[in-house]
């Protein structure tokens, strides 16, 4: 097996994400560029990483049975290695012949003959059974609902109460299962043609929601995106429809001061700058990290408005201006994106939700601060986790009282939209949008608008 077939690109990239906290999403197309994969190839190595990212922890429950012991045991080499040879015996319909051998060659390699003979005896339990018979197996032996609902759509058991709290929130709980199912179905490929610099190609399909995404046929989107010279890009419609929200929940006003307080990597930026330079606005754009910037920079080269990128801590950076508008696309769990990030699900856990949600109170009330009266801060987080969503917005109307207002971002979301959009009222009354992948195909963005009195 060469170095550059697609196991092996599956396998480095999979070593990369548990090793070094790598996104598959970022890592996988390099690997392929590197290895000179195109085609079928690409094609095959792409499932066997996302699936088995995906069902990871389904993975491991069915490895830890045939192995009899528990996945920490395993050395974290072997562990990813088996984890790539179960998805192509239960998913991809491998032969058992190959998919075994080759995982078998593969652990001998990174780990010596002795773990190839216990990688050869665990795949072969595995493929005693259907994916059908393990479903039932595994299920038979969890402890609770919610953990059989998660062995059966991969998902942590905490993630999925999470859900089932957002949903709730809209009263939509029934939705549960179909919201989990959509998370582990590859999203389409879906494009912006940044406003007033870039149109739809005549033959790509509208977008349902975004006026300014289309969809292709099919084939790479590689040569649309370089003719554009940087006004097209891809980009998710939840994403896009975040960024209008702001630009377009009121009318802008020649002369207005703009900021995208963390901006990476880029794609709402590109937008606000695109609708500033329609409207006579001005746009800056902050973000902490340095490397991350550059792909601010990068993102903004298409627009013809100079747009400066501070590389600071959001809640300092706010502090020396005022502004007009603002959008605070603040860093959490992530888990909206789980169809582009299926590591996501396994990466984060509860604990890490109270630093998070700190850090999005604290960016939050630094934007406030920094509005002019009568200014706009959009909130967003790719996450339905209710504690970074509502919970936020509900301690920023507590902390700054009369002094803000909320505005209806569903309403916005719909003047925006070229066609109805379900977005249901929040039972607690606020006016916070939350999209969703079973629903309308997107990330789960969850897009709050703040006023200043």
């Amino acid at each position: 097996m060469s170095s550059s077939s697609p196991r092996w690109v599956a396998y480095d990239t999979l070593r990369a994400v548990s090793e070094s906290d790598a996104y598959a999403n970022l890592l996988l197309p390099r690997e392929l560029r590197r290895a000179g994969m195109s085609g079928p190839d690409a094609a095959w190595a792409t499932e066997l990483t996302y699936g088995t990212l995906r069902h990871q922890g389904t993975y491991d429950a069915i490895i830890a049975d045939a192995a009899g012991r528990p996945p920490g045991e395993i050395d974290p080499p072997v562990l990813d290695a088996l984890r790539l040879g179960v998805h192509q015996l239960l998913a991809m319909r491998t032969p058992t012949h190959a998919a075994v051998n080759e995982t078998v060659r593969q652990v001998r390699h990174v780990a010596g003959a002795s773990a190839s003979g216990f990688a050869n005896a665990v795949l072969r339990r595995v493929s005693e059974r259907t994916v059908e018979e393990w479903d039932e197996r595994l299920e038979r032996g969890a402890r609770s609902d919610d953990e059989r609902l998660g062995l059966r759509h991969a998902h942590p058991v905490w993630v999925i109460r999470a859900f089932r709290r957002a949903l709730a929130a809209e009263g939509r709980t029934d939705e549960l299962d179909a919201l989990l199912a959509a998370d582990n179905d590859a999203p389409a490929v879906t494009m912006a043609a940044l406003p007033g610099l870039a149109a739809r190609p005549e033959d790509a399909a509208a977008t349902p929601y975004s006026p300014i995404g289309f969809r292709l046929g099919g084939g790479d989107p590689g040569p649309v995106i370089a003719a554009a010279d940087g006004r097209v890009r891809v980009q998710d419609e939840g994403s896009q429809l975040a960024a209008l929200a702001l630009t377009r929940a009121t009318a802008v006003r020649p002369g207005e001061r703009w900021l995208d307080l963390c901006a990476a990597p880029g794609g709402k930026t590109a937008v606000l700058a695109a609708e500033a330079l329609a409207a006579g606005a001005v746009v800056e754009a902050n973000e902490l990290s340095s490397t991350r910037a550059k792909l601010v920079r990068d993102s903004v080269a298409g627009v013809p408005l100079e747009v400066p990128v501070s590389e600071e801590d959001g809640r300092t950076r706010a502090a020396r201006g005022r502004y007009d508008r603002i959008l605070v696309d603040a860093p959490c769990t992530g888990l909206g994106a789980l169809r582009r990030r299926p590591e996501a699900r396994w990466r984060k856990s509860p604990v890490d939700v109270p630093d998070l949600t700190e850090l999005q109170g604290g960016l939050l009330t630094a934007a406030i601060d920094a509005l002019v009266p009568g200014g706009i801060v959009a909130y967003v987080t790719c996450s339905p986790h209710l504690a970074e969503t509502a919970g936020v917005i509900a301690e920023a109307r507590r902390r700054f009282g009369e002094g803000i207002e909320e505005l209806d971002a569903r309403a916005v979301l719909a003047s925006v939209s070229d066609t109805e959009i379900d977005l249901p009222a929040q039972l607690d009354g606020s006016g916070r949008a939350q999209l969703w992948p079973h629903r309308h195909g997107t990330d789960a963005m969850s897009i709050s608008l703040l006023r200043r009195r």
